[in-house]
C-alpha cells in the first residue's frame, strides 16, 4: 500500500532485488551461507507488507542472521542486476496471464477496489515495470525500509536475551532515509450497487463465477472473524450449506468454496464455483438467496459449534512450527499488534449466532457485490 500510484509492483520487484546482495555480499552469497549452515530462506510480498524469513538450527542463528540483516538494510540494486531481474518478474507476470483462476480473481479485486491499491496486482504490470529504474528502486527501498515499518521476529530455541542483543547489533545500520513521491491513493467508498465483469477464455472447459464483497479492516477484527466463521458455514467442507446443497443434492456445481482474508484495511469475502455455463445464473441467484436466508434465521448452534472448531483446530495447526509462529507474530505486529494473534481463538468462540446473523445483514449484502463471470470462448 505504500507504492506511489504510478510505481505499482515495486514492492515486489525489490522482494526480488533484495537477494541480489550488497556492497559486501555478493549475488548468491547469501544462499550459499544459509544452505552452507543447514537453512533455507524465501520471501514473499502482499499487499500490507513485505515478508522474509530464515530458518536454521539455533546454533548458526549468529552466522546467519547478520547476512539477512544487511541485505534488507543495504541492499546495492546494481543497474545489471536490475534488468536481469526485471525479466524474471516480468516472466512471472506473464505466467499469471495464464491461470484463469488468478485472472478472475485479479478482475474482482480491481471491480471491488477501484480506488485502494487491493484493487491492483501485487506483481503490478508489463508496461510500468519496463519503465522503472534502480534509481526509483533504491528511493523506494530506503523511504520504507526504516526501522519504525520493520518487525523482527525469533522464534525457536533461543535465549530471549541473546536474540534481543543479536537483533540490535545487527539491524541498526540503515539508510538515511529518502522520500518516494506521495502514493496518491483514496479511501474505498462503500460498494452501492452489483458491479459485473463477464470474461471469455479459450482455455477453460467450464464456468466460473467469483463473487466478491467487502468486508471490515484489522480495526475491527471481532466483526472479521465473524465473516471467517460465515465462509465456513457456508463453504467449506461436504457438510457446509452451499456445497451440500449446490453440489451434493442439487448437482449444479462441480466445485463451490467461500473463503475470507483479512487485510489491514478491509478485508475480502469470495464465493467461488465451477459449474456448467447453463447454471451461472440460477447458482448466482441461489448464493443470494442463502445470504439472505443468513440475515433472517439463526445459525443453530450445532453448525457454529461445528465451524468454532473446524477455524480452532487450523489456527493450532497453523502454530506448530517455528516458522509458522515466526509468521504469525510478524504479520500481526506488522499491521496492527502482535497480541492479536492470541486473540484468534477466544473471538472465535465467544462469537454467537446473533453476531453472526448482525455481521451478515452489515457486510454480506445480495444486492452490492462484485462478481465475476468466466466463460469458454
Amino acid at each position: 500500500m505504500a507504492e506511489p500510484k504510478n510505481w505499482q509492483g515495486m514492492a515486489h520487484f525489490l522482494e526480488h532485488m533484495i537477494f541480489k546482495g550488497t556492497k559486501n555480499i555478493l549475488p548468491g552469497v547469501f544462499d550459499q551461507v544459509v544452505e552452507h549452515n543447514g537453512g533455507v530462506t524465501n520471501a514473499a510480498t502482499s499487499h500490507d507488507y513485505a515478508h522474509f524469513f530464515l530458518t536454521t538450527a539455533s546454533p548458526y542463528l549468529a552466522d546467519t542472521l547478520p547476512y539477512l540483516a544487511e541485505i534488507l538494510l543495504q541492499a546495492e540494486i546494481a543497474e545489471d542486476e536490475f534488468i536481469r531481474e526485471r525479466d524474471v518478474v516480468l516472466e512471472e507476470i506473464r505466467s499469471c496471464y495464464d491461470d484463469p483462476d488468478w485472472l478472475g480473481f485479479q478482475t474482482l479485486c480491481e471491480s471491488l477496489y477501484q480506488h485502494h491499491p487491493y484493487g491492483k496486482s501485487i506483481l503490478g504490470d508489463e508496461s510500468r515495470l519496463r519503465q522503472y529504474s534502480p534509481h526509483q528502486m533504491r528511493c523506494f527501498h530506503r523511504t520504507h525500509y526504516q526501522p519504525q515499518n520493520m518487525t523482527v521476529v525469533i522464534v525457536g530455541n533461543v535465549q530471549q536475551d541473546k536474540a534481543l542483543s543479536l537483533v540490535e547489533t545487527e539491524f541498526k545500520d540503515f539508510n538515511v532515509p529518502s522520500e518516494c513521491p506521495p502514493t496518491g491513493w483514496k479511501a474505498e467508498p462503500p460498494l452501492q450497487e452489483v458491479r459485473r465483469n463477464k470474461m471469455y477464455l479459450q482455455r477453460l472447459e467450464q464456468g466460473r463465477l467469483l463473487m466478491g464483497w467487502v468486508g471490515p479492516g484489522i480495526d475491527k477484527l471481532e466483526d472479521g472473524l465473524g465473516l471467517d466463521l460465515i465462509s465456513v458455514i457456508l463453504g467449506a467442507g461436504r457438510t457446509s450449506r452451499l456445497v451440500r446443497e449446490l453440489r451434493e443434492e442439487k448437482h449444479l456445481v462441480w466445485h463451490i468454496e467461500s473463503s475470507f482474508s483479512l487485510q489491514k484495511d478491509s478485508s475480502l469475502f469470495t464465493i467461488g464455483a465451477w459449474l456448467d455455463v447453463p447454471y451461472l445464473e440460477k447458482v448466482e441467484d441461489l448464493i443470494c438467496d442463502r445470504l439472505v436466508q443468513l440475515q433472517v434465521e439463526l445459525i443453530s448452534e450445532a453448525e457454529l459449534n461445528r465451524a468454532k472448531r473446524l477455524l480452532c483446530h487450523d489456527y493450532i495447526f497453523s502454530t506448530e512450527t517455528p516458522g509458522q509462529l515466526a509468521g504469525l507474530y510478524g504479520y500481526y505486529e506488522t499491521i496492527a499488534s502482535a497480541e492479536l494473534s492470541l486473540s484468534y481463538p477466544l473471538i472465535i468462540e465467544k462469537l454467537s449466532p446473533q453476531d453472526l446473523q448482525r455481521i451478515a445483514c452489515e457486510y454480506l449484502s445480495p444486492e452490492r457485490y462484485a462478481i465475476t463471470v468466466m466463460q469458454p470462448c
